[in-house]
């Protein structure tokens, strides 16, 4: 057993549903036994009843549980920076050209070390990702994974029409390809399934078949939804017979409590009803909305209609994997909204980062906040000496001032450390 002695904060509450103040909890020590969290409280009480127990001090900064990502593309990581585009014309350049390379096996292996690094040191603990269209990438990518100890949810990327013709796969390919893929990955430690069709416009009616197949498994399902109004024409005409872009999933029983949805910027309340009635997540990414001039989430209308929603960086339309620049600017385009947006405290960011995600991936048993009982997955946050951040840290008058300057100011060079199940996954610096 170790007892850490720090500033540990995090949310087991749920500041949308009650006030962000009660949502918000600190602890001065946590004691961890193989990896989970024993008890937490003052340092003076541990230690009074564990006085033989080691002490690690992380004294300086803040300590919040690592952070999920629920929304992130493996193979882009080597391509973020394309500005200047709207979605389908950012794929056909940028996107889709870099993931044709995953083709190569030694390619894809040094994508995925250099992707799962870069969440390691963005303080990423736990991701749902956005797989590879090629299965042998995907192998790496859960290998590299496991050796990392990581909480990673993937699968492979299918499509079979519209997209470039090295992309696209049949069927039956995919049926087959999958099934293996999900025997020897799902459940596998700290890995996961999720059935991942790119999103309904490359998907016919069949291969959505086969995403329900396989989905009965007991896998997870990601993909996209109403990221872009272009986008969402085109869907409306390769589905004449679909309500709307939900629909072209739900028919096929693909929107359940294990699906997580990724952007939905332009949704119809409809859909939004659908969405909460099911139990399915949306993935809210922010800059990326941005970057490709998408639009602006409509957070207050997910959050009235019941429909859960977390963070997800979106690499590589995104702008980097460090999660509190996603919050930063999830606030931004809530305030740009003003009277239609949900004005949102540093809890609500915090909360976003972390638990929101461990909710919506069906892991908020295991990971999410610093609850007794669950894996003492880390992140610690102290600024670099002489830093802005640390200038203002010193002068934050709370806990929840010092959450706001860390997500106004903080960047992965404050990632002073990380914990995976309690085994430190970034030395201290």
């Amino acid at each position: 057993m170790t007892l850490y002695a720090g500033t540990f904060v995090d949310t087991p509450g749920d500041p949308f549903t009650g006030d962000p103040g009660d949502a918000l909890a600190e602890a001065g020590a946590l004691l961890v036994r193989e990896g989970v969290i024993r008890a937490r409280g003052s340092l003076a009480a541990l230690r009074a009843e564990h006085p033989d127990e080691p002490v690690t001090e992380l004294r300086g900064g803040l300590l919040v549980p690592g952070f999920v990502d629920t929304h992130v593309h493996f193979p882009q990581i080597r391509a973020i920076g394309g500005l200047g585009m709207p979605l389908l014309d950012w794929l056909e350049r940028c996107a889709l050209p870099e993931e044709s390379k995953l083709a190569d096996r030694a390619y894809a292996r040094a994508v995925a070390g250099e992707f799962l690094d870069g969440l390691l040191a963005s303080g990423t603990t736990t991701a749902l990702v956005f797989g590879s269209h090629f299965a042998p990438a995907m192998d790496e990518l859960f290998a590299a994974a496991e050796r990392r100890g990581l909480n990673i949810t993937s699968g492979l990327v299918l499509s079979d029409r519209i997209l470039r013709p090295d992309l696209l796969n049949s069927p039956e390919t995919a049926l087959a390809d999958s099934a293996d893929l999900i025997l020897r990955w799902h459940d596998r430690g700290r890995l996961r399934y999720a059935v991942t069709p790119r999103f309904s416009l490359s998907a016919s009616d069949e291969m959505l078949d086969v995403c329900a197949q396989l989905l009965g498994k007991g896998v997870w399902f990601t993909s996209h939804i109403n990221e872009n109004v272009a986008e969402i024409a085109q869907v409306a005409g390769l589905f004449p017979g679909a309500r709307n872009y939900l629909d072209t999933y739900r028919r096929h029983g693909l929107v359940t409590e294990r699906s997580v949805l990724a952007h939905n910027v332009h949704p119809a309340d409809d859909e939004l009803e659908v969405l909460a009635e099911h139990g399915a997540s949306v993935a809210h990414c922010p800059t990326s909305n941005c970057a490709l001039g998408s639009g602006l989430f409509p957070l207050r209308r997910h959050v009235e209609h019941g429909v859960r929603v977390a963070l997800g960086s979106d690499v590589g339309a995104g702008a980097g994997l460090f999660l509190p620049k996603e919050g930063l600017q999830a606030y931004f385009i809530q305030q740009l909204l003003g009277a239609d947006g949900l004005p949102l405290t540093p809890v609500h960011l915090l909360y976003l980062a972390t638990r929101a995600g461990a909710r919506a991936l069906g892991l908020d048993g295991r990971v999410g906040d610093f609850a007794v009982g669950k894996d003492f997955d880390a992140v610690w946050l102290r600024p670099v000496a002489g830093s802005t951040l640390g200038v203002n840290l010193r002068h934050a008058c709370d806990t929840t001032d010092a959450l706001a300057r860390i997500f106004a100011l903080a960047t992965p060079a404050d990632v002073a450390s990380v914990w995976i199940r309690g085994v430190p996954g970034r030395d201290p610096r």
